[in-house]
């Protein structure tokens, strides 16, 4: 992995020095360079970059700037529709406003309103990878087929120009940079989700607005610069698009758990159930999604597909002493060490309420863990209090 990460770390620093040197070689500075392919280039990787940290306000962003400077309001993309950018950036004020106030909001009323954003982040990202060939290809727009170096002319092409072509080529690239940016500003939103206290939630956020708003700023200062920025910051996503990949999957698994109340109707499976590794077990990386089985023996085995369409791997489970963790929003399998309890997989949301039915499915006992083992011991203690304690049978009495 680390042999890869550096292998495309010097191919795509490389590749922008390149860039920068031919554009620069050309005589004509970055400013004034307005037609170069190479400036084109690194306003794509900006822009792509800057739309991948957060979809629906670089969207709207570009496509109200596009709106202004066009003089044919009609041709532009759908983006950069009246329709389209001026209710988005009211979108993007709303969940400000829900962030600034968010702090002080119990965590009951404003879980929701996060599920939802988490929903609507991933919505806006298809939105915007599908809007990435036209917003691509516009930034190719002012180039000439004789600036870009190629003529289709002679071949009998002369209805494909080449800012089109150029555009069309860059697109895998831009796609591959945008999904590994975007999977990790998606995170903050699933560390948002299982966060309890609103100051992280505004740190969070806080921290990605500083990184789109310094890209933005510097991108329109010093397009070179603002590249270089971009691609350490697409770097940095591609090194973590695995962790961020399964964090992804995690927090959707437990998002649509809340938002359909599944627990209502869902029943543990006999011999098997979904649930996600709550530390690293042998190969098997944490937050990965697979199948937690017990056999005939009451032997535990972990089967799951990395990237989840992967062959399937199947891990052993070592033995031990093992408990149904009693949680308050979700179950979990930990393992027993004396006084010391570790979580080796977290059941979804869907289990919770089924605590006892797995942990006769899996042969171990249940356990309260963490806040619900303070609830369960105040509300017995109430019950014995005004005389609603549990009745004794009468030939034990």
């Amino acid at each position: 992995m680390k042999k890869h990460f550096w292998i495309a770390a010097t191919f795509l620093l490389g590749g922008a020095l390149i860039t920068a040197w031919a554009a620069n070689s050309s005589g004509a500075a970055p400013a004034k360079a307005n037609n170069g392919p190479g400036l084109a280039f690194a306003q794509t990787v900006s822009t792509v970059t800057g739309v991948a940290i957060s979809p629906l306000l670089g969207m709207s962003a570009v496509g109200a700037w596009q709106y202004f400077k066009a003089d044919d309001k009609s041709k532009l993309p759908f983006y950069a529709q009246l329709w389209f950018w001026l209710p988005g950036l009211g979108l993007v004020g709303l969940v400000a406003a829900k962030d600034v106030f968010g702090a002080a909001t119990p965590p009951g009323l404003k879980k929701p309103l996060d599920v939802a954003e988490t929903f609507e982040n991933k919505i806006n990202g298809l939105v915007a990878a599908g809007a990435l060939l036209p917003m691509v290809i516009g930034l190719f727009g002012g180039l000439k087929s004789a600036d870009a170096g190629v003529d289709f002319a002679g071949a009998g092409l002369a209805a494909i120009n080449g800012e089109g072509i150029l555009g069309v080529l860059t697109l895998p690239f831009a796609l591959a940079c945008y999904g590994v940016v975007w999977l990790v500003s998606h995170v903050i939103h699933v560390l948002i989700l299982l966060s309890p206290w609103g100051g992280i939630d505004a740190a969070l956020k806080g921290a990605r607005t500083a990184v789109l708003g310094s890209l933005t700023l510097i991108s329109y200062l010093n397009p070179w610069v603002g590249m270089f920025l971009s691609l350490v910051i697409i770097l940095i996503a591609w090194a973590l698009a695995g962790w961020s990949f399964r964090m992804m999957v995690f927090g959707t698994v437990f998002s649509w758990d809340f938002l359909t109340f599944r627990k209502k109707r869902f029943r543990p499976g006999a011999k098997e159930n979904w649930a996600f590794a709550a530390r690293r077990i042998g190969k098997s990386p944490v937050r990965s999604y697979g199948r937690l089985i017990r056999d005939e023996a009451g032997k535990l085995t972990f089967t799951y597909r990395p990237w989840l369409v992967m062959a399937p791997r199947t891990l052993d489970v070592p033995a031990g002493n093992f408990a149904v963790g009693n949680a308050l929003f979700f179950p979990s399998l930990e393992r027993v060490d004396g006084e010391e309890t570790t979580a080796w997989f977290n059941f979804p949301p869907r289990c919770n309420s089924h605590e006892a039915e797995l942990g006769k499915i899996y042969g171990v006992p249940v356990r309260d863990v963490g806040i619900i083992k303070g609830f369960k011991a105040a509300w017995r203690w109430l019950r014995e209090l005004f005389g609603f304690g549990a009745k004794v049978p009468a030939a034990a009495a």
